[in-house]
């Protein structure tokens, strides 16, 4: 485990996510408390993703539903491409909101329970870590539509191209994955050969 930092300094995100590429780490987990206009007017954790498929929304959604369990309302999970530390980092990343600082029942849960919240994140990770190393391995989508044909389509030119791919059902979308290695550095391999082809990529759990 690498820490981006371990004093109250600041720092900026573009070298946050520099650090995090440079470390070889597998995950990138951003803990913050959240903030509103007004005192006591939001309540709740939550987890920001870049793009709300694969990995990072798996984990972000297990992390949410235990740190529901610690005392948090569960406000879900929020896509937010424009952040640096999510946008930059090479690994799969998500940001935690943990709860608002501004919001004395947030701060009541934070301070009350603040080891139980650690365990509950931990936990979060790890129930989603294990997805990927019970077996079923990592693949990595290059693609997510909402028409069947559309993703067909996109299989086939992979499938000509030689490359062992799959349509998968994902929440009424079609995601076509590629691959289906047994470890991350495996997929990570796959992922920069894909995006050297011009595909966008993304690792993902099978």
């Amino acid at each position: 485990m690498v820490f981006t930092r371990t004093t109250d300094v600041y720092q900026r995100p573009i070298d946050k996510a520099r650090m995090a590429n440079e470390s070889g780490g597998d995950y990138f987990v951003s803990f913050h408390r959240n903030s509103s206009p007004n005192p006591n007017t939001y309540s709740g954790v939550q987890t920001l993703v870049y793009n709300d498929s694969g990995i990072p929304a798996e984990m972000a959604r297990n992390v949410n539903a235990e740190l529901e369990k610690v005392g948090f309302n569960n406000l879900g999970v929020s896509v937010r491409p424009d952040l640096i530390v999510l946008r930059r980092t090479k690994m799969p990343a998500i940001l935690i909101e943990a709860g608002f600082i501004n919001t004395d029942a947030d701060n009541r849960t934070f301070d009350e329970n603040f080891d139980e919240m650690v365990d509950a994140i931990a936990k979060g990770i790890e129930d989603t870590v294990g997805t990927g190393q019970s077996g079923k391995g990592f693949g990595v989508q290059v693609g997510l539509y909402r028409r069947y044909e559309n993703a067909e389509y996109a299989l086939n030119r992979l499938l000509n191209e030689g490359y062992n791919a799959q349509i998968r059902d994902w929440n009424g979308y079609y995601a076509v994955v590629v691959g289906n290695e047994s470890t991350l550095e495996g997929a990570r391999e796959l992922e920069q050969q894909l995006s050297r082809l011009g595909y966008d990529t993304l690792i993902v759990n099978l």
